[in-house]
């Protein structure tokens, strides 16, 4: 029987391929696109579309390369007609398994053709990343019983998104915050939504399958949905911010040997960098709309926990529900703005394994009964 190498639950610690994208040190804390470390990109004023340029060319852009992009995400921005049909035509349901099928859907409407020339597949990146936004504001619109909100040509991408879905224009701070969130979750390496996109890929599957193989994979709630759960339990403790009421049910819940949702890490093993940023954020919505008790709430469990668990961290789902929350964005959609956000870092790793394509397939270690195992026939049996 040939004996393969150790195997790792959960590829622990495997390097399944190599990349220019991202660069991670759990050890020290550190998350870096294309080099540039994330805390310069968003303390600079980076924006997600020049972040989105950074990860598709591993450059930033120059003033005329970045208005070019944001042009051809304007273009793109506007649903296809059909695609609208279908959204309001499907049963309402989990916001997830909508974006996933609306994503499908967008491929029948692809201006490109079958053309796979590496210009071709670049624009359909960029008009993923522009029409997904749109898909998930769409989502919210109708599940609130609104109708569709056309794009603004003028503003931005963080700033549409927040006007189709709510249809107010944001000010400066609110797009700022939400800006911000979409440059921390551009990309985070092999994560197991990123990976899923690069074996769909590296089969020469179409951009648009790989992405829907992404989504359902963010599906799941080993992997998306965690500040979705850190908003429940900010609204399971109550909505007033009594000190002692948010000491005593988190420490009531570490007793338990409960896990609080927002806290760890599989990969860094200090703080998570971008929990500082989404921190700031939180804050500042929370003044721009003058309401913190939820950035309060937050601060105390973190207090809480890091008092009872040195070695627990706040995450970056942490802080950024009540960013989002305070953002006017509900529960049912935290999930499907990480999918708006993380497409550029998707389609940029499809594009970076099409570059030097292999097919991703790796090997188990067996563990079941010995071989060869005596056949018996059926009438013997």
């Amino acid at each position: 029987m040939t004996t393969l190498g150790r195997s790792s639950s959960g590829l622990e610690e495997v390097v399944a391929t190599s990349s220019a994208l991202c660069f991670l040190d759990g050890a020290r804390g550190t998350l870096a696109y294309c080099g540039y470390d994330i805390h310069d990109l968003v303390r600079g004023g980076a924006t997600f579309e020049e972040v989105a340029y950074l990860l598709w060319h591993g450059r930033l852009p120059t003033r005329a390369e970045l208005g070019d992009l944001e042009s051809e995400l304007v273009a793109a921005r506007a649903l296809p007609d059909g695609t609208s049909r279908l959204l309001r035509a499907l049963p309402s349901g989990d916001a997830m398994d909508l974006l996933r099928t609306a994503t499908s859907a967008l491929a029948h409407y692809e201006t490109d053709g079958t053309d796979r020339s590496p210009r071709a597949q670049y624009r359909r990146a960029v008009r993923l990343t522009s029409q997904i936004a749109s898909v998930v504001a769409a989502i919210g619109r109708l599940a609130a019983g609104g109708g569709l909100i056309d794009p603004d040509p003028v503003i931005g991408h963080a700033a549409n998104f927040l006007y189709m879905l709510t249809g107010d224009k944001p000010d400066a701070t609110t797009a700022r915050a939400l800006d911000v969130a979409l440059v921390l979750h551009a990309d985070h390496e092999l994560n197991a939504s990123t990976f899923a996109a690069r074996v769909a890929s590296a089969t020469l599957t179409d951009l648009h399958s790989a992405v829907v193989a992404a989504i359902g994979t963010l599906k799941g709630p080993l992997h998306g949905g965690a500040n979705a759960d850190v908003m429940r339990l900010l609204m399971e403790i109550g909505e007033q911010a009594d000190p002692s009421r948010v000491t005593a049910v988190i420490e009531a819940k570490l007793a338990r040997k409960e896990k609080i949702p927002g806290f760890g890490h599989r990969v860094y093993r200090t703080g998570d960098p971008r929990a500082t940023h989404l921190r700031e954020m939180s804050r500042a919505v929370g003044q721009r709309t003058g309401d913190l008790r939820w950035f309060e709430m937050s601060e105390l469990i973190e207090t809480t926990v890091r008092a009872a668990r040195p070695s627990l961290y706040p995450n970056v789902d942490f802080y950024s529900a009540s960013t989002y929350y305070g953002l006017g964005i509900p529960l049912e959609l935290f999930t499907p703005v990480f999918a708006v956000s993380r497409v550029s870092g998707w389609t940029a790793h499809v594009l970076e394994q099409w570059s030097d394509n292999r097919l991703i397939r790796p090997r188990a270690e067996y563990t079941g009964a010995e071989v060869p195992r005596p056949y018996v026939p059926l009438a013997g049996r």
